[in-house]
């Protein structure tokens, strides 16, 4: 019987700051983030009442999904995350490709999340259009400084963010449960039964994230204890989080779940009473805030593993090491992210296909990171079994998101163009 490989001996490096709490509050904003304030209205809109099991099937899936990354980032604790993963499984070329899907996933998705937060504000103060764009700006500003102080800063940051917002949405779902109404599940599928693909696609956005922190495990104080532990209580909370505010949407909404462009503050509106949609918009942000704090984290660390692999530049890898901070990838990742709102802006982009063209991308980071992990991680563990269910999901996965796949694939090309390009450089 073959064994897996024996992990490979990364660079020594410093003892790194985050707490399992930190941690799991880096986690639950990374993947509860934007999803819950805009995703229940698009799934709904996509499969009607039907979208809940949509739902279940993501939450279920976050489970072997989320314990193989953190089984990985145990063992290889490495701020290239997945791409460290895929390049000790499956070579430079592999680990490039993975490694720049996820890099330049997240300008692309940065500016959808500010603007998912954007409508609320635009819906609590006025404004329209300029006041989401204004919103979306702002808040890039504000992840970019507080990932400029360091991980230690931003993990404290996302730590007080988490206790606000999961406050907030079983404050949401509480005060609205008693307004619920079975008779809002009929018709339950609407659109077909295949429309649960289309909603799964979707909401791929919403659980996005188990991957993310992986590029910080080095910067736990015991990576090989305290990551397991943070995806644990974080996998826990955001399954329960998501699942009682999608449902709650649709049985306190109705019809109207798949036509607000926020569900939140609707839900709000009828728990509490009165007009609340200054609550709703600044729970919005606080979610985008703590999403895009998590992904910018990851990303800015991502970009110097990259840049020390030879994947991207070399002056990129400068701040790379925990406990340090890589101003540099990270003022690439701020610049790409303010280019694509600014292109966002111009062309008069929805969300829905800038969702599908990111969560293509992360399609990919996962099929590619969860077939690393059924290579590496040792046979007959249950975090073995786990990758193997995942990777077979995740090809589901793959199939719903379709035409979007072309996104990543134009990412893979210029990700194998740099590489030849370089090596033809060095003269190799």
């Amino acid at each position: 019987m073959t064994r897996a490989p024996a992990p490979v001996d990364l660079p020594a490096r410093p003892a790194g700051s985050l707490t399992v709490w930190q941690g799991t509050a880096l986690y639950v904003g990374a993947v509860l983030g934007t999803g819950v304030i805009a995703l229940p209205a698009l799934a709904t809109r996509a499969a009607g009442p039907a979208s809940l099991l949509a739902w279940l099937g993501l939450v279920l899936l976050s489970v072997p999904l989320a314990a193989t990354f953190a089984a990985l980032g145990a063992r290889y604790p490495d701020g290239g995350g997945v791409s460290t993963y895929v390049r000790h499984a499956f070579g430079t070329r592999a680990a490039a490709v993975v490694g720049w899907c996820f890099y330049f996933a997240v300008p692309a998705g940065a500016p959808t999340a500010g603007m998912f937060a954007g409508a609320y504000v635009a819906g609590a103060f006025g404004g329209g259009r300029r006041t989401v764009l204004v919103t979306a700006a702002v808040l890039l500003v504000l992840v970019a400084v507080a990932n400029g102080f360091g991980v230690t800063v931003s993990g404290r940051l996302q730590l007080a963010l988490a206790v606000l917002l999961v406050t907030l949405l079983l404050t949401a779902v509480l005060t609205a449960l008693p307004h619920a109404r079975l008779r809002n599940l009929h018709p339950f599928a609407p659109h077909g039964w295949p429309a649960i693909g289309s909603a799964a696609a979707l909401l791929v956005w919403s659980f996005a994230g188990w991957e993310a922190i992986t590029h910080l495990a080095a910067d736990f104080r015991r990576p090989a204890r305290d990551l397991p532990r943070a995806t644990a209580v974080a996998v826990a909370v955001v399954g329960v989080l998501y699942l009682a505010v999608a449902a709650t949407s649709v049985l306190v909404l109705g019809q109207a779940a798949g036509t607000s462009d926020a569900p939140l503050a609707e839900l709000l509106a009828l728990g509490i009473g009165g007009t609340v949609h200054v609550l709703a918009a600044t729970a919005a942000v606080l979610l985008t805030l703590g999403t895009m704090n998590a992904y910018f984290a990851g990303a800015a660390r991502l970009g110097a593993a990259l840049g020390r692999d030879g994947a991207l530049p070399a002056w990129l890898d400068r701040g790379g090491s925990a406990g340090e901070v890589p101003r540099r990838s990270l003022a690439v990742v701020t610049g790409l992210s303010g280019l694509a709102l600014a292109a966002t802006a111009v062309a008069d982009v929805g969300p829905q296909p800038l969702v599908l063209l990111t969560t293509g991308s992360f399609v990919t980071v996962y099929t590619l990171g969860t077939a690393a992990a059924v290579r590496l991680l040792p046979r007959g563990g249950l975090p073995r079994r786990c990758a193997l269910l995942a990777l077979a999901a995740v090809a589901a996965l793959l199939v719903m998101t379709g035409w979007y796949l072309l996104w990543p694939l134009v990412i893979t090309a210029g990700a194998l163009c740099y590489l030849r390009r370089r090596r033809a450089a060095l003269g190799r």
